[in-house]
Order: structure tokens, then sequence, then C-alpha cells
């Protein structure tokens, strides 16, 4: 079964910048694959961050996170990332990986199915 872990969270102050890493274990027996990034603040639902097509080219991204923040992957190493720049308060949330096995590639968080424990990231003013 897929196992997700996310590392690289920490505390920032506004305007820096965090690489969030996912390690994955195990496979998807599917023929496509989605990879993304969501968060979950205090108090607000869970949004989507950005989403990656495995072995494909296509990502998508929240607006409020696009031209800041870049998702990537390095097949070889099992790894997702998620390059966050010019952090904002308001960014400051628990991050959490996720996979999803089959259908399109979005960032509705409830047609994932794989998660990880999640990552803290706080972003002070």
């Amino acid at each position: 079964q897929v196992q997700l872990v996310e590392s690289g969270g920490g505390s920032v102050q506004a305007g820096g910048s965090l690489r969030l890493s996912c390690a994955a274990s195990g496979y998807i027996d599917s023929s496509s694959h989605c990879m993304g990034w969501f968060r979950q603040a205090p108090g607000k639902e869970r949004e989507g961050v950005a989403a990656i097509v495995t072995g494909g080219t296509k990502t998508i991204y929240d607006d409020s996170v696009k031209g800041r923040f870049t998702i990537s992957q390095d097949n070889a190493k099992n790894t997702l990332y998620l390059q966050m720049n010019s952090l904002k308060p308001e960014d400051t949330a628990m991050y959490y990986c996720a996979a999803r096995a089959g259908g399109s590639c979005s960032l509705w968080w409830v047609m994932f199915g794989y998660w990880g424990q999640g990552t803290q990231v706080t972003v002070s003013s």
C-alpha cells in the first residue's frame, strides 16, 4: 500500500522560502496517478495547493499560490516537492501530501485516497 511522509516544514518570516518534500513508498496499481499538496489552517477548510500528474507534465495550482509555489517530482527518488517562495502569513497551515489513483488530476481533496501525516508551516509577519 502507498505510504507518504512529508518533511521540510518549519517557521519562516514573511517573504522567505521553504521546500517541502514527500517521500513515497509502495505504488498505486493504476495506469494514471496524481500527486498533490493540500493545506489546512486551524478553523478553516482543507484546500488544494498544487497537483502534478505522475510521469507527465501537467501541473495544477491554486490561484493563491501561482507564481510563488512550484510542484515537482523526482521519480528516481520517489519524492514529491513543493518549493514555496515569497511566503505570506496566510500560507500558515498544516501541509499534506496526497496521492490519487485513476481519474483526472485535480485539487478536489476528497478524491485523494492516500495521505501523509502532514508537516507544519508557520509564516510570521
